[in-house]
């Protein structure tokens, strides 16, 4: 990097900055800070969903993939989240939506205290914050190898550089600060992506051609679908998967639902994200595929592929608006995350924990949110630091492994619990399903694996907990119905079209934790 590139880089942290400065103005109390008021536009939306589900592993852990695998990196991970977000566009988005509009929730998890009990309302969120920090710190890593490939500075020095810039915007602007600043890093991904694309391509000329390069001995299986550890059985767990991640599973999505300010204006913002997600990725993935015949990786990953190609393709100027972009990619992810962790530790967790946090008004409950926001990026950036150790491995196994086989236990319950199929599925299944999913992660990915001769397959270590949990969710459903008037109730009014009157006037009030669930007064 010169100095015009770290112009480039620094000019980009100022107009986070100033964005969240600006969003600033926009938020006047908790609804605001989590969901926007309901108030944003479904293409903002849509477009924030979208970003929000990207991060530096992209171009770490997944151009490693494509390094080594080729093509198998899209059809394995992009093609099956647009996939599922194109169903849930039907299934969750217009339901998560009407958590806000008639529950007047602010968190995704809100409704479960209702829905089933508060005790799986707890373990539900105390284990999906405990997950996305460790989520999040893979991301603070993964952004922190990529400046240290451009830069020299320390993993530690990256990971506060971009922790301390994101923490600015996305705690003083919330939710509209994050949906901002992630329409303006689409518009910088967008610049930096294309000039990638044209570089390659302009590079593929010695090696015969867009077409021609796939005949080249160093592509030689790139070309195929599935391949290595991404077989057939991988691509459909990770379907599964991604169908309940990206759709609220793992929380930051869901507020993207929720934020639009109706159901049919959300179920068009899941529409539009997976298309993005559909076509945009085949750019962004077409020159790590060719990567093999351009450079030559340093690590047995392939994960520093594309920032050694980036360094030796693009002139300076071009090189800092990329490594922008890979910034842009982890601060959306690592923003909403925050904002996401901040609505349910606030909204509920603390009126558990204090009986104060009950009485919180427009004003103590706004800071009280940014407060959460700073501690969960700093949490996460301890995490970071620890990515590469012997118990977490490597970011690209803390991304697939960890996060996408525990996702699954915590996201059924509350997924499922929203569709009338499963109204039978009350406290005991949610709970006993979370936890034998969690216990199922343990023993597969630990005792089991350790004790088989190579190990269980990728595909196996990632699906199977959320197998467990889905098929005990359903069964204890149907051997114990705990389906009460008042959970019917919940369940039809995310369910109904219209004017939900007699429906929501069934809602009741939250009554596990006393003051939860009223309207806050004003400070």
């Amino acid at each position: 990097m010169n100095s015009l590139d770290w112009a480039v880089l620094i000019g980009y942290f100022a107009v986070m900055i100033i964005i969240g400065v600006w969003s600033h103005k926009r938020v006047d109390n908790v609804s605001d800070f989590f969901t926007a008021g309901g108030k944003m536009p479904w293409w903002l939306s849509g477009i924030s969903h979208h970003m929000s589900g990207y991060s530096a592993v992209m171009f770490t852990g997944y151009a490693g993939i494509a390094y080594t695998y080729g093509v198998t990196s899209f059809v394995t991970w992009s093609f099956p989240i647009a996939l599922g977000i194109a169903i849930g566009s039907k299934l969750f988005a217009p339901r998560i939506n009407r958590l806000r509009g008639r529950l007047h929730v602010a968190s995704p998890l809100e409704y479960l205290k209702n829905r089933y009990d508060l005790k799986t309302q707890q373990a539900l969120a105390w284990s999906g914050m405990l997950l996305k920090i460790v989520d999040v710190g893979a991301k603070w890593a993964a952004i922190a190898t990529l400046l240290s490939v451009f830069t020299g500075v320390s993993l530690n020095q990256g990971i506060l550089i971009t922790g301390a810039v994101t923490a600015v915007y996305c705690t003083i602007g919330g939710l509209w600060a994050d949906a901002l600043t992630e329409l303006g890093q689409f518009v910088i991904q967008l610049l930096a992506g294309i000039a990638m694309f044209v570089a390659v391509v302009v590079e593929l000329g010695d090696h015969g051609g867009f077409l021609g390069a796939w005949d080249e001995p160093e592509l030689q299986g790139h070309g195929e679908p599935l391949v290595g550890p991404y077989g057939t059985v991988f691509l459909l767990a990770f379907l599964f998967i991604k169908l309940f991640e990206y759709n609220g599973g793992m929380l930051n999505q869901a507020q993207r639902y929720m934020a639009t300010p109706t159901p049919k204006e959300a179920e068009r913002s899941a529409r539009l994200s997976a298309v993005l997600w559909l076509v945009w990725p085949l750019v962004l993935f077409f020159p790590m595929w060719m990567s093999p015949l351009l450079v030559e990786s340093q690590k047995a990953d392939g994960s520093d592929s594309y920032a050694l190609m980036t360094e030796q393709l693009l002139p300076h100027g071009l090189l800092g608006l990329v490594i922008v972009g890979f910034f842009s990619h982890t601060m959306a992810m690592c923003s909403s995350d925050a904002n996401a962790i901040a609505a349910v530790f606030t909204r509920d967790v603390a009126p558990v924990l204090s009986a104060k946090a009950r009485l919180w008004g427009e004003r103590s409950g706004l800071i009280a949110a940014r407060v959460t926001t700073v501690v969960f990026l700093g949490l996460s950036m301890a995490v970071a630091t620890q990515v590469n150790s012997p118990t977490f491995k490597d970011i690209i196994t803390v991304v697939i492994k960890w996060v996408a086989g525990l996702m699954g236990p915590i996201a059924i319950p509350m997924m499922l619990g929203l569709l009338r199929p499963f109204r039978r599925s009350g406290p005991t299944a949610a709970l006993t399903s979370w936890a034998a999913g969690l216990l199922a992660f343990w023993l597969v990915n630990y005792p089991i694996h350790w004790a088989v001769d190579g190990g269980v397959p990728l595909e196996y270590q990632v699906s199977i907990p959320l197998a467990v949990s889905l098929i005990l969710y359903v069964l204890i459903g149907f051997a114990r119905p705990e389906d009460t008037p008042e959970r019917l109730a919940i369940i039809e009014t995310v369910n109904t079209d219209g004017d939900s009157g007699s429906a929501a006037a069934a809602v009741p009030a939250a009554e596990e934790v006393p003051g939860a669930g009223r309207t806050p007064v004003k400070d």
